[in-house]
């Protein structure tokens, strides 16, 4: 009997680990208006399967849980600076890296420096006094959430290939915008 019995197990958990896979797959990074996806938490419950006429794959409901990532608007995170362009300062946080402080929303007023390829807020002192505050790569950063915004990142059909352009490849799903024009926000260090 135990026999049957670890053999009905393990296909069990092979039905279960491939709807695992199918969930982590439909699911990969992240979903329109959820968030980005980061991990499959838990199976909870699995409805019966059925195989329909003419089609060979087996169709099952499935409830789950899933660990998704997606701030709240004006949320304040703390990030590290991935690098500087003249569009402003791209930030990650380790597990996510398309988060952009645009030049509009730095402290004000800073300028782009194109030798050392990094922004500067050129800060004045209560005495009038000017000091550069460089925004170095790696540095911890704290910003707040303006916007999070998702893109239809679909696949278009070959004859709109050699139409698009070099900005659409480079297209993520889902990235977020913040700012750092406040008090308290911009490298930790500036506030230390």
């Amino acid at each position: 009997m135990s026999f049957h019995s670890s053999k009905a197990q393990r296909a069990t958990y092979q039905v279960v680990e491939g709807i695992a896979e199918a969930l982590i797959k439909t699911t990969q990074n992240s979903k329109k208006k959820v968030g980005l996806c980061i991990a499959l938490y838990e199976i909870t419950k699995l409805d019966d399967s059925y195989i329909f006429p003419g089609d060979g794959a087996t169709h099952t409901g499935v409830y789950f849980s899933y660990v998704v990532f997606r701030p709240f608007m004006n949320e304040i995170l703390v990030g590290k600076i991935r690098s500087c362009s003249r569009e402003g300062v791209h930030v990650s946080l380790g597990f996510f890296d398309d988060i952009l402080i645009p030049e509009n929303a730095l402290q004000q007023p800073s300028r782009f420096d194109e030798k050392e390829q990094l922004w500067v807020w050129v800060f004045t002192s209560e005495e009038g006094q000017t000091h550069d505050l460089f925004m170095d790569r790696e540095e911890p950063i704290r910003f707040r959430v303006l916007e999070d915004t998702f893109v239809d990142t679909t696949p278009t059909s070959p004859e709109n290939e050699n139409t698009e352009s070099e900005e659409s490849d480079r297209r993520v799903p889902y990235y977020l915008t913040g700012t750092i024009n406040e008090s308290g926000l911009g490298l930790l260090s500036w506030w230390n």
